[in-house]
C-alpha cells in the first residue's frame, strides 16, 4: 500500500464513520435504540480501521480489529487501556443489539456510548493528525 492509498483509505475509513455516527443519531432520535447502538460500533470500527491503516494493518474481522488496535496501540503504550474496553464494550453490545432481541437499551445507555466512543474518536483523528495523515 503506497503511502497515498494509506491516506485515501483513511479518509474512506473516517467517512464511512461519520456516515455511521448520523445514522447511530438518526436512529436513535427516532427511537430504535438497539440500531442506534449497532450504529455507534461502527463508527468507532470505522475509526480505528482508519487509526490501523495508518501502520499499514488491514484486519478482515472485527476481532482483528481488538486485537490490532490492542497489540499496536495499547501495548505501545499510545492508546490508554481503557480505550480498548470501549471498543470491547461496544462490540459485545452491538453483537446483544442485532441478534438478542430481549436485549433492551436505554436512551441513557446510548447517550453514554455516544460519549465514550466520540471521546476516543478524537483521540484517533489527534493521533492521524500529528502523523500527518489528516
Amino acid at each position: 500500500m503506497t503511502e497515498e492509498n494509506k491516506i485515501e483509505n483513511i479518509k474512506n475509513e473516517l467517512d464511512r464513520a461519520s456516515k455511521s455516527l448520523d445514522a447511530a443519531m438518526l436512529l436513535f432520535n427516532n427511537g430504535f435504540l438497539s440500531d442506534a447502538v449497532s450504529r455507534l460500533y461502527y463508527f468507532l470500527l470505522h475509526n480505528i480501521r482508519a487509526l490501523l491503516l495508518s501502520k499499514g494493518f488491514e484486519p478482515k474481522s472485527h476481532e482483528g480489529v481488538l486485537r490490532l488496535f490492542s497489540l499496536h496501540f495499547i501495548k505501545e503504550g499510545i492508546f490508554e487501556p481503557k480505550t480498548s474496553h470501549i471498543f470491547a464494550k461496544l462490540m459485545k453490545y452491538r453483537e446483544e443489539a442485532d441478534y438478542n432481541p430481549i436485549y433492551v437499551f436505554t436512551g441513557e445507555d446510548f447517550v453514554e456510548f455516544r460519549k465514550e466512543a466520540e471521546s476516543m474518536a478524537d483521540k484517533i483523528k489527534v493521533y492521524l493528525t500529528e502523523k500527518g495523515y489528516l
